[in-house]
């Protein structure tokens, strides 16, 4: 008769165990399920952009151009950058994606319509030298591959400056005008390069020049870096940047 009844308080102490082991199982299994289900953290444009100020601003002190209007990504799908030759950028660039495309200061916020899409145009300062494009979209949570960029900023100079150059780097291909005039180019598959490639010599009216740019890129890192240069090689320093 003992045995019997050891018998059957062994069998409810199994049953117990099982059941709490069977319990244990889902806490166990949410524990371990992949960080892929994790909702993504917030984007931002820190640590590379913070917004652009009414005060005017200097170039950095390698005389790099920091503040920009930049324009979130026009798709233009390329799944290589060999195909950016000269004739091909030029006619990317060429093609009138909004109204005022060569001619328009825009404000910050304010907004085109590409190909049915609505982009915005966002009024920033680089924390870097360079201007950081990929993170810019990235950040905007935009397409960051077969994209193009537009940039424009004002520059203000104390006087007239006759004999400088535009020195730009840019990844990959990109167009760059002053006050309307086509100054720089740099096509195929390149890598942003410091002065990679420096205009003939220009001359900054004095007061206000527009300086407009657009970088076209399959996939990859897009970035560029531009600044003026004097007869010696110098960055020029004396000048400003703002917004209109």
């Amino acid at each position: 008769m003992k045995s019997v009844r050891y018998e059957h308080i062994r069998k409810i102490l199994r049953l117990g165990i099982c059941g709490v082991a069977m319990l244990a199982l889902p806490a166990a299994a949410s524990a371990q399920a992949p960080a892929s289900n994790k909702t993504d953290a917030p984007r931002s444009l820190a640590p590379f952009f913070v917004p652009a100020t009414s005060r005017p601003k200097a170039p950095d002190a390698d005389g790099f151009l920091q503040r920009w209007l930049l324009l979130e990504p026009i798709n233009k799908p390329n799944r290589t950058n060999t195909v950016f030759t000269g004739t091909y950028v030029r006619d990317a660039f060429n093609t009138q994606y909004f109204p005022g495309q060569f001619t328009v200061v825009p404000h910050n916020g304010d907004k085109v319509t590409v190909d049915g899409q609505e982009l915005a145009w966002h009024a920033l300062d680089s924390t870097m030298f360079d201007v950081k494009l990929f993170n810019f979209a990235y950040g905007l949570n935009k397409p960051t591959y077969g994209v193009i960029f537009w940039a424009v900023t004002v520059i203000n100079s104390p006087r007239e400056m006759k004999n400088v150059r535009l020195a730009v780097g840019s990844n990959s291909a990109s167009m760059w005008w002053l006050n309307g005039e086509d100054v720089a180019n740099l096509f195929d598959d390149r890598r942003m390069v410091m002065d990679d490639v420096v205009s003939n010599r220009l001359t900054l009216k004095k007061g206000r020049n527009v300086l407009r740019g657009a970088v076209i890129n399959g996939p990859g890192l897009s970035d560029f870096c531009v600044r003026f240069v004097d007869e010696n090689g110098a960055p020029v320093k004396d000048i400003t940047q703002s917004l209109q």
